[in-house]
């Protein structure tokens, strides 16, 4: 069976870089996309191609013997699904946030990188957690059934200013930065639990922050992993995005915004800065601002974001004019990814897959 794999960025490329891992001998004749837009023409060696420059190059016999791996975002894996077999390809697997982690998993235990909370032996002790999770009030209903599990929290942000959900909580409340919502996104509920719940506690529970939509994926011995372990920290399977880190998120930030990163972090935080230039040239990034820590590692976290994205705000903006973008939401992605992978070598961190609702 010859492959393909359907998407050009991270999950479609993630999905690739699996395949290699574990099947080495495996070929792999392209990325497809439906139009190229501005995705790249080559990826890692391998041609990008638009289906339909792709489906005048292979017969109807050769298609049968063609499998695609779907590696999109899911919300759009029905429509490609149509597509594929009206081509007469029918060979094709949806890489769904379930599958995505399985193979994702698997190539990063035979690597050695990134090691899945999977790879721990199973403890005695149970961990409490406190997961945030983030609703706004444009959110639309699941079309599927989810029961929350026990340790969910439920947090309205963006609260400032729009109606009230019927939530655990609500940004703002307390000491609050609600208001810049459209600017941090989920931010502001990080910020909300980090002054007003975290701070308020003493002990050793795990914290931590996911979306409407977006959730650690934790199994009950995951849970029992985490204390036996001394995990201090869980976070998503990191994306690879071609050709480097900083490529991918100059997609989403403007020059000025971009060298107010630079600039902020400079300035607050001289030491990061030579590892930022080698971090930002790697391809691995940690998507969503999605994060489970140890109480004492997210507000160490939290100590150190949060200034560093006021005086990134503030340099971006001093004429108070700029429309929300949701730029700091972005950056604040890409702070993540530098400050774990900074401290890597004096935390103990562990990788899980996100469950994607619909």
């Amino acid at each position: 069976m010859r492959l393909v794999v359907y998407g050009a960025q991270g999950m479609a490329l993630g999905a690739y870089r699996a395949v290699k891992e574990l099947f080495p001998d495996q070929e792999i004749l392209c990325f497809l996309v439906s139009e190229m837009g501005a995705n790249a023409s080559i990826i890692e060696g391998v041609p990008v191609m638009e289906l339909n420059g792709f489906l005048k190059k292979v017969t109807q016999d050769e298609r049968k013997d063609i499998q695609v791996l779907i590696g999109t975002p899911e919300n759009v894996m029905e429509d490609i699904e149509e597509t594929l077999e009206k081509a007469g390809i029918h060979n094709h697997v949806r890489l769904d946030s379930f599958r995505w982690a399985e193979l994702t998993r698997n190539a990063f235990l035979k690597s050695g990188n990134y090691l899945p909370l999977a790879a721990y032996l199973v403890g005695c002790n149970r961990a409490r957690l406190h997961i945030f999770k983030m609703i706004h009030f444009h959110d639309k209903p699941l079309k599927t059934q989810y029961q929350d599990p026990e340790y969910i929290i439920t947090l309205q942000v963006g609260a400032d200013g729009s109606l009230r959900i019927d939530t655990d909580f609500h940004d703002n409340k307390g000491d609050s930065i609600s208001e810049r919502n459209g600017n941090y996104s989920e931010l502001t509920g990080l910020y909300w639990m980090w002054k007003n719940y975290l701070r308020t506690r003493n002990d050793d529970d795990y914290y931590g922050l996911a979306h409407y939509r977006r959730l650690l994926d934790l199994s009950d011995d995951d849970i029992l992993r985490l204390k036996d372990n001394d995990i201090d920290v869980v976070l998503p399977y990191p994306m690879p995005y071609d050709p480097s880190m900083e490529a991918h998120h100059r997609r989403y930030l403007s020059d000025n915004e971009w060298r107010a990163v630079l600039t902020a972090l400079g300035e607050l935080c001289p030491q990061y800065t030579k590892e930022f230039e080698e971090i930002l040239g790697q391809e691995y990034f940690y998507n969503y601002n999605i994060l489970l820590a140890k109480r004492k590692v997210l507000d160490a976290y939290c100590n150190w974001l949060f200034p560093l994205l006021f005086k990134i705000e503030e340099m971006n903006d001093q004429d108070g004019r700029k429309a929300p973008n949701r730029f700091i939401g972005y950056v604040g992605e890409t702070l993540e990814t530098l400050y774990f992978m900074y401290h890597k070598h004096n935390l103990r961190i562990a990788y899980t897959g996100i469950r994607f609702l619909t």
